[in-house]
């Protein structure tokens, strides 16, 4: 079954709020081989001026992948996940993501592009605090492959 093409501008509803942890922030950073102390040690978060743990640039997808779940278990999308892979991930920063923040991220379907059998959907995830601002918006293209 190819993507459905009718995805494009629909909305999913905002996920349930994710705590963010120090432990997971620490966790996180060492898979990802980061380095910073500000990513480890809350006493050098602080001094650098934040409030907590700061995660590492990458970690929003932790939270996005909340609304790819949705978007891959619906079944008018027409997404196969056993043939999806990851063409693009791209974050646009209001402010770093910390211990103690209280998430929420809504997906919207921006684009679905036919290219042969092939299909590219693009998913813009804006993600929140738990006063509604702005925290991080993240934006990734799935290349789901078709039948040759």
């Amino acid at each position: 079954m190819p993507v459905n093409p009718d995805l494009k501008g629909r909305s999913f509803p905002p996920t349930a709020p994710y705590l963010v942890g120090r432990e997971k922030i620490r966790e996180f950073a060492s898979a990802v081989f980061a380095t910073s102390p500000i990513s480890f040690d809350v006493d050098a978060a602080r001094a650098a001026g934040h409030a907590d743990l700061v995660a590492p640039p990458t970690f929003p997808v932790v939270v996005q992948q909340l609304t790819l779940d949705q978007l891959l278990a619906d079944p008018e999308a027409g997404i196969d996940f056993s043939r999806v892979v990851h063409g693009d991930q791209r974050f646009t920063f209001s402010r770093p993501v910390v211990a103690g923040d209280e998430l929420t991220a809504t997906l919207t379907v921006t684009a679905v592009k036919s290219l042969g059998a092939h299909s590219m959907v693009t998913a813009e995830s804006v993600i929140v605090d738990a006063d509604g601002e702005h925290v991080v918006t993240a934006i990734s293209t799935l290349v789901v492959r078709g039948d040759e």
